[in-house]
């Protein structure tokens, strides 16, 4: 049901950017306050929280938004960031800036929360977060997975937004940041730097 509510909320916030007149205006900006209001009472939050998080779409039209997750892997190991937001674990990434490519937007990512000069090599995987196990979001947006390879001398290193950054064997991962990434994912980047996935799992 949540991705219907947050349909809504799309549908609102585009007719809001097309409607012809401020009788349209306004059918358009009430969908959006009931489309708000569901999303609080199905996260039990303050609607002021809501409304700070859905992107204003009223000036061109609603589309999800984009993040991405850089796999280092070497000897067997991926390199994984722990998040000063929630003290767990993750692939290093974020939310695409606009004017960069999505490859040098995970560049950027691994750069500045793991310390490594990377080049980003494939994208293995490309998933759409509500039909996954993540914990939700209000927003609805796309993951883009990348594998990369380290191309300077640095060492994993904390950033801003991190308090470690460090390489595990699959069979040993810490704990993981779940509204960010899954252990399949996990496995995912091993099963391609491996060959034994061949093409870039997408839906």
């Amino acid at each position: 049901m949540a991705h219907l509510r947050k349909r809504l909320q799309a549908i609102a916030s585009t007719g809001l950017h097309f409607a012809g007149g401020e009788f349209d205006r306004e059918r358009y900006r009430d969908v959006a306050d009931i489309a708000n209001a569901i999303l609080a009472e199905l996260g039990n939050v303050p609607i002021e929280r809501i409304i700070g998080l859905v992107p204003d779409f009223s000036k061109g039209y609603a589309t999800p938004k984009v993040d991405v997750r850089g796999a280092v892997i070497e000897n067997g190991q991926i390199l994984l960031v722990r998040e000063k937001s929630d003290g767990r674990w993750t692939l290093p990434g974020g939310f695409a800036e606009i004017g960069r490519s999505p490859a040098e937007n995970v560049e950027k990512e691994v750069r500045e929360e793991a310390g490594l000069i990377v080049s980003a090599h494939s994208l293995y995987s490309v998933r759409h977060k509500r039909k996954h196990p993540y914990d939700q979001d209000v927003r609805d947006f796309y993951k883009l997975f990348f594998l990369c390879d380290r191309t300077g001398p640095a060492e994993p290193s904390a950033g801003i937004e991190t308090s470690e950054a460090r390489f595990f064997f699959p069979d040993g991962l810490p704990e993981l940041s779940t509204g960010r990434v899954l252990a399949a994912d996990i496995e995912a980047a091993f099963a391609f730097n491996g060959g034994e996935m061949t093409g870039t799992s997408f839906e």
